[in-house]
């Protein structure tokens, strides 16, 4: 039968008035060094009839609903077979609904065939988010992310020509201060491969619980300063080429907010990123940044 959910509930921003389900309980991976999410979850994948009863339950809280968000991290992970079985049921008990996503990991992607893929977008699948993370090799193993640039680009093509809408998202300040070019340079030519419909940049936050607030801790690492995030994010905006892309920037971690449309609008950012890092407008002070 159906259920409540099962500890913290993670969810993109643009889910914030979507009904979300758990079809997964934690992450497939969940060893990502910057990642606290999750935690506190033994990942497993949910019986069908379980999130279907959950659906049907959900029915009664509201006359519609326009978007699903299936819950926890990589709930695109499940078989194929269990995924359309969910997708007919979302059509049954939600007619008018609009849109379903889900977060999707590289490897959810990559063990699917094409005709798969095609498959579960057909079924119902709208829109997949992802994490690229960064670029560079380095800096992905060193954040235990599991899998390569080129993997991550490939599962974002091959997503993409079967029909999903793609949001990634990068992290400013995983190389530090010496690997910050690098990793701008490297994020901006997988996010030029890829071409997503969404691209979002965050900057580093340090929580207790995972990996990299821990060697913080002990003086293994230092986070880059808010000049060095901003020359970052302009590096990365100078090397892409992503025509189309919905740009964000303006997630509460950023020091300064920045939105627009790639290509069309990189020069427009680049030169408010200048301006803030000349003081002629403010970079958001440390205690207003949150996760």
């Amino acid at each position: 039968m159906g259920g409540f959910y099962e500890g913290r509930i993670f969810r993109p921003p643009s889910e914030a008035f979507s009904l979300i389900v758990q079809a997964t309980i934690g992450c497939s991976h969940n060893r990502c060094a910057f990642c606290t999410m999750y935690k506190e979850k033994s990942f497993r994948i949910r019986k069908a009839e379980d999130v279907i009863a959950d659906l049907e339950t959900a029915r009664g809280f509201s006359n519609r609903i326009r978007r699903i968000f299936f819950a926890d991290g990589d709930a695109f992970i499940r078989n194929t077979e269990d995924q359309l079985i969910i997708l007919n049921a979302v059509k049954r008990v939600f007619p008018e609904c609009e849109r379903v996503s889900m977060y999707a990991s590289p490897k959810s992607i990559l063990v699917k065939t094409d005709g798969e893929l095609e498959l579960l977008h057909e079924a119902g699948i709208d829109l997949l988010y992802m994490g690229l993370e960064s670029g560079d090799d380095g800096v992905l193993e060193r954040i235990d992310k599991g899998a390569t640039a080129a993997e991550i680009v490939l599962a974002g093509q091959r997503a993409k020509k079967a029909g999903f809408a793609i949001s990634l998202t990068a992290i400013l300040g995983l190389a530090g201060e010496e690997g910050s070019a690098s990793h701008a340079i490297a994020t901006a030519k997988a996010v030029s491969e890829m071409k997503p419909d969404y691209f979002g940049l965050l900057s580093l936050m340090l929580e207790p619980g995972c990996k990299m607030y821990d060697e913080y801790r002990q003086g293994l690492l230092k986070p880059i300063s808010p000049l060095i995030a901003l020359n970052e994010s302009g590096l990365m905006l100078k090397n892409m080429d992503s025509e189309g892309t919905v740009f964000r920037a303006n997630h509460a971690s950023n020091y300064v907010n920045l939105k627009g449309t790639l290509n069309k609008d990189i020069e427009r950012m680049v030169k408010e990123i200048d301006n803030a890092m000349r003081g002629r407008t403010p970079i958001k002070e440390e205690s207003w940044r949150r996760l």
